[in-house]
């Protein structure tokens, strides 16, 4: 069946949906967690972790590794992350031009990313991205719970002013898909990355696409 949704606001995931930082940020993760004694394949990390906090990470390996890794193991992780990708990302392709359309429409969106501030500033400015969506960012620090909790997305849309259910998301994660579907809201599943599981999205209660520019012939303004 097609989509076809006309919301008061779109809210995007950044890491997968906006900038294209999954597969250095999943190769370095490997790397640091087999270091720490904790194997996993680059499939297995983004299956686990993609769309969650790094503290829910470190809370996962401290548990299967039943030791703690430190309480600076997060700022180490995401100081190593922010040094690969200085040596170079790229937006998703159709970003910039889906941004551009919106603003275009006149149809609000922001950014609710599980990342920090920080580390969303520096990939959507070193994409280019930044000066669109500045003023809109929200992080999981900001809430209680990340996703697969609804907290975040809640966030996003009363501090933009529109209710859960005119509000659409756009996800490349399960967690993310989940807190969607959690916070009452409409959610498409962006599934371009070839390591990206399209179906579980779907299974989720998203709708899924794989060229992120197909999002502006599915919304009505």
């Amino acid at each position: 069946m097609a989509f076809s949704f006309s919301p008061s606001l779109v809210i995007f995931d950044c890491d997968g949906v906006l900038v294209d930082t999954e597969p250095v940020a999943n190769r370095l993760l490997v790397r640091l967690l087999a270091d720490e004694g904790f194997h996993l394949t680059y499939e297995e990390c983004r299956r686990l972790f993609v769309g969650r906090t790094m503290q829910a990470v470190q809370d996962h390996v401290e548990a299967a590794l039943k030791r703690p890794l430190g309480v600076d193991w997060p700022t180490y992780v995401r100081d190593r992350t922010l040094d690969a990708f200085a040596e170079g990302i790229e937006p998703v392709a159709g970003a910039g031009e889906v941004l551009h359309g919106l603003k275009t429409r006149g149809l609000p969106f922001c950014v609710a990313s599980s990342g920090k501030f920080e580390k969303m500033r520096f990939t959507l400015g070193a994409t280019g991205l930044l000066p669109l969506v500045e003023h809109v960012l929200f992080s999981a620090e900001e809430v209680a719970h990340g996703k697969p909790a609804p907290d975040l997305f809640l966030h996003a849309a009363a501090r933009m002013g529109h209710e859960p259910h005119s509000c659409l998301v756009i996800e490349d994660s399960v967690p993310g898909v989940q807190a969607a579907v959690a916070a009452g809201m409409k959610v498409i599943g962006y599934a371009g990355d070839p390591h990206t599981d399209g179906e579980a999205l779907k299974r989720e209660g998203a709708h899924v696409i794989s060229d992120l520019s197909a999002l502006m012939d599915m919304i009505g303004s």
